[in-house]
């Protein structure tokens, strides 16, 4: 089948996966391993990153109450600490990849849930042009970000938010992400759906899909 656009997750496709920041941060601060993603799996539309990427609060009290969700699992963890290792080092063969989609002609999109402090992978784009994150977000032909839409994968309501940006069907669409749940629902629209691994897994069911050397 051919498709019209690749729309891209930002954080753990474009850049390196924030889980993994997240576990250095808990072997740094003796906490189990995965502990962050236990805490956001407490009530996941609704705990204090859930309104923080729909930009429901700020900053001060995204630190409050994660802290607060964080003392109900038994371990002390503010906030504050987890936003400041959040942003993913990039991928450069995924920005190369970006520049070969485009120059195939393909349309590219971006779909990312972040939140609405500072910059970077998981952060609001800052808006300096010769900011890093800035440059590549500027290859995408329409950017969705959870803390500027109110809405946050996996709420289908975004990718549709996506195919309407773009006047295309969910068909004609590849998507990727590196959380099976936030797959599922471009799946369930109609688009190819690749759950990313790593950078070179991404590039190479990419590349299968597409028949564009990646």
């Amino acid at each position: 089948m051919a498709f019209d656009a690749v729309i891209f997750d930002f954080g753990g496709v474009i850049t390196a996966s924030p889980f993994e920041a997240f576990n250095r941060l808990e072997a740094e601060r003796g906490l189990p391993q995965d502990f962050v993603r236990s805490v956001n799996r407490l009530n996941p539309d609704g705990n204090a990153w859930a309104l923080f990427e729909r930009a429901e609060i700020d900053a001060a009290t995204f630190d409050r109450m994660f802290a607060e969700e964080a003392r109900a699992l038994g371990h002390d963890l503010e906030g504050g600490a987890v936003l400041a290792v959040l942003a993913g080092a990039v991928r450069p063969a995924m920005v190369r990849a970006l520049d070969v989609l485009k120059a195939q002609g393909y349309r590219l999109g971006c779909i990312t849930n972040n939140v609405p402090t500072g910059h970077g992978a998981g952060m609001a784009r800052s808006g300096d042009a010769a900011d890093e994150m800035e440059r590549i977000f500027a290859r995408f032909e329409h950017v969705i970000e959870s803390s500027k839409a109110g809405v946050r994968k996996p709420d289908p309501r975004i990718y549709q938010m996506m195919c309407e940006a773009l006047a295309l069907e969910p068909a004609c669409c590849v998507y990727l992400d590196d959380l099976g749940i936030n797959c599922k629902p471009a799946a369930m629209l109609g688009m190819h759906a690749i759950k990313v691994t790593s950078g070179e897994q991404a590039l190479a069911d990419l590349s299968a899909v597409l028949g564009v050397a990646l």
